[in-house]
């Protein structure tokens, strides 16, 4: 087995100095289906995001917007109530399951009024 390692020379490894991608003209941005043509862009710094925003045709239904919450609340609640009891039913299933599986004849649960 060879366990030299090979003599790396100084021609092999250089470092590169990174220059970032400049361009005279910034890239023209298109303009969506239907919206009027855009007016030039100006940059306004790094966190304003005004010119990404599209006209509205009409202003916003804060009511319909409320009820379409309410209205995902209450599903969402409904399918966790769903997912919860289904969760239970397999879990009772199964513990039913390994009793009758165990040879036991008393598995099945009988409820009995309380007075």
């Amino acid at each position: 087995m060879n366990n030299r390692q090979p003599i790396a020379s100084e021609e092999e490894h250089r470092v590169l100095k990174f220059r970032p991608r400049t361009t005279a003209h910034p890239p023209e941005r298109r303009a969506y289906p239907g919206e009027p043509a855009l007016k030039q862009d100006v940059d306004h710094g790094p966190d304003d995001l005004s010119r990404y925003e599209r006209p509205r045709d009409e202003p916003d239904d804060f009511r319909l917007r409320m009820l379409a919450n309410i209205a995902a609340f209450a599903f969402t609640i409904a399918l966790t109530a769903v997912g919860i009891w289904l969760a239970m039913s397999i879990a009772d299933l199964r513990k039913t399951q390994d009793c009758v599986l165990m040879g036991r004849s008393d598995c099945a649960r009988i409820s009995t009024p309380h007075f």
